[in-house]
């Protein structure tokens, strides 16, 4: 008999998806904390954002003040209490101490609050002596996948398979494609169909056959990563001069959504306007609210066609920099540890980093130049 489909509550998806939308957890460390599957995370923090406008066009509905006053006076009450138990216990201990901190049987706080306040995964605390093999053993793979793309960044999945073959993983190439879809990676060069592009979108043609790139803010060009974390992972967007490899804005976010691509997009946007921006045809950069920026300022739109593999050389070799020289030198174990860390190498890049392309000048000196 098939087993009974576990139902959740509007409440429990809210509170999911919201931590998901702050961004700073991967999706696999936040349904490993509340048990439920990774992909149903993902689901409810796209309909939260799809959501989000229809809640801001309802009519505000009367409240009484009464009403407000009493859930406040116990917000404080509690949060008094949570900061007396926080009084008893150090922050400056390693897993196993925090682990022995946790009160399971404590008459007003749970497990999973507990956890929250003194920094602890509830994974970790229920964790035994043999853990799911599985998501560990993908994740690996994931970070061995990444390495060598980011080198060889033409291997598709057939070679990407010969490869960890070769190095002593015994793997099929169904998974290694299930695997760099989820990384939303692909190889770079003429391929068969397999843009990760929605058809309802409208596709711009590809401006910059024959243009000599010759001034900044000429061409901004976008591109997204995969970063590799020991609990998870995360995807990286950045938006880039062409000409001088100017980081103008950058992002995280925990899944492949459109938001975190807008985010960078308006921050890139304040700072200052190219007359061409050329994007792939992803879904992220096809959507209307991504484009709707762009056309309010008359920027012109290009995309890339099938089969031009050479247009995304300068954010891959930015990826390329910024994996070799910082994430796989650094060990970065949350994410607000990876945003602080990127915001230094992206800072170190712009401003203090030579370019042998640039005569060995900073992208900030000719940027303002």
């Amino acid at each position: 008999m098939a087993a009974k489909r576990k139902r959740h509550k509007p409440e429990f998806k809210a509170q999911v998806a919201l931590e998901a939308y702050k961004g700073n957890k991967t999706i696999n460390q936040l349904a490993s904390e509340h048990e439920v599957a990774a992909v149903q995370v993902s689901r409810w923090k796209r309909q939260l954002l799809q959501g989000v406008p229809e809640v801001f066009g309802r009519t505000k509905p009367e409240v009484d003040p009464d009403a407000l006053t009493a859930p406040l006076y116990q917000e404080i009450g509690r949060l008094k209490m949570e900061l007396d138990w926080l009084k008893k216990k150090s922050l400056a201990m390693s897993i196993d101490d925090k682990r022995r901190c946790i009160e399971p049987d404590h008459p007003e706080m749970s497990v999973q609050r507990q956890c929250e306040l003194i920094g602890l995964n509830r994974s970790s605390w229920y964790y035994q002596a043999s853990p799911a093999q599985e998501s560990a053993v993908n994740l690996n793979l994931m970070r061995l996948i990444d390495k060598q793309y980011t080198r060889t960044p033409f291997y598709g999945s057939r070679k990407i398979t010969a490869w960890l073959n070769a190095q002593g993983y015994p793997v099929n190439r169904k998974r290694i494609q299930r695997l760099m879809r989820l990384m939303g990676i692909q190889a770079v060069g003429p391929k068969p169909g397999t843009s990760l592009r929605n058809k309802e979108h409208k596709i711009y043609p590809y401006l910059l056959n024959g243009v000599d790139i010759v001034r900044p803010n000429q061409v901004w060009n976008t591109d997204i990563t995969y970063c590799p974390m020991p609990q998870g992972f995360m995807y990286l967007v950045a938006i880039i001069d062409w000409y001088i490899r100017y980081v103008v804005s950058w992002e995280l976010s925990n899944t492949l959504d459109a938001d975190f691509c807008i985010h960078a997009l308006n921050c890139a946007l304040e700072r200052g306007e190219p007359d061409i921006f050329n994007t792939d045809q992803g879904c992220q950069f096809t959507s209307y609210d991504f484009l709707a920026p762009l056309q309010e300022r008359k920027i012109r739109i290009s995309m890339d066609g099938k089969g031009r593999a050479l247009d995304n050389i300068f954010v891959e070799r930015l990826w390329r920099s910024v994996k070799y020289e910082w994430l796989y030198t650094h060990e970065f174990q949350t994410v607000p540890e990876l945003f602080t860390g990127l915001d230094e190498y992206f800072e170190f890049y712009n401003t203090e980093r030579l370019h042998q392309s640039l005569n060995y000048k900073t992208p900030q000196a000719i940027h303002f130049a």
